[in-house]
């Protein structure tokens, strides 16, 4: 049986069923089921070796920086324009949706207000029909033409931008973008049509507003 297993439900405990979030110390009780207590010395070893990789050393000491520089003190932001100064990133890529242009317009004057050289690929580049993929031609009763993420990368690829970061891309479409993009990704705007691009508040919500929309029991 899987160490993470409880043997009266069958339910595959994770870290969310912790009630201790002990692990950030080093000698503290941990639940039966703790992924921390239970890991495997070449799972660590494997992770702590990635990190010597390519730029994935200075990406880890950038972001220590910039969370303890600025914590609770900048917004999103500022803490993406300091973390591209860190790694040295001078060209910002932008793969923003179509809906949030306005947004992605006044980071991108923002950027080029501190110096920086920002690109933008906006969802809907190329105008190809969703039909013509194989989307359900239904889908284009809520617009015609379809998002193209593997694009989006692929130009922002070509344009050799250092840092790319995500304004507002649909679940999914976020996904393939993420995946192609050859220059690592950070996301300002996650998009929420129902929330105003806030999507914590259906968390906040789900135990009272959202119950019966979640089906969380009492």
């Amino acid at each position: 049986m899987n160490n993470s297993e409880n043997n009266s439900t069958g339910i595959t405990l994770s870290c969310v069923d912790c009630g201790t979030q002990n692990c950030k110390y080093k000698e503290r009780t941990y639940p039966e089921f703790c992924l921390t207590t239970h890991l495997q010395d070449k799972d660590l070893q494997w992770a702590e070796k990635r990190y010597e990789e390519d730029k994935n050393h200075s990406i880890m000491v950038a972001s220590a920086e910039v969370e303890y520089e600025g914590y609770c003190r900048w917004t999103r932001v500022e803490e993406i324009m300091e973390f591209a100064r860190k790694i040295g990133a001078h060209k910002i890529g932008i793969a923003n949706c179509i809906g949030l242009i306005k947004e992605a317009r006044i980071f991108a004057r923002i950027l080029r207000a501190n110096g920086f050289e920002p690109y933008s690929v906006i969802c809907k580049v190329a105008g190809k029909k969703k039909s013509s993929v194989g989307i359900p031609q239904a889908c284009e009763s809520i617009g015609a033409a379809m998002c193209n993420p593997i694009l989006q990368a692929r130009l922002l690829n070509e344009a050799h931008t250092e840092l790319n970061v995500v304004i507002g891309l649909c679940v999914g479409h976020d996904s393939l973008f993420y995946k192609y993009s050859e220059a690592y990704v950070t996301t300002l705007v996650t998009k929420d049509r129902v929330t105003g691009n806030n999507p914590v508040a259906a968390l906040y919500t789900a135990e009272s507003y959202y119950r019966q929309k979640f089906r969380l029991n009492k």
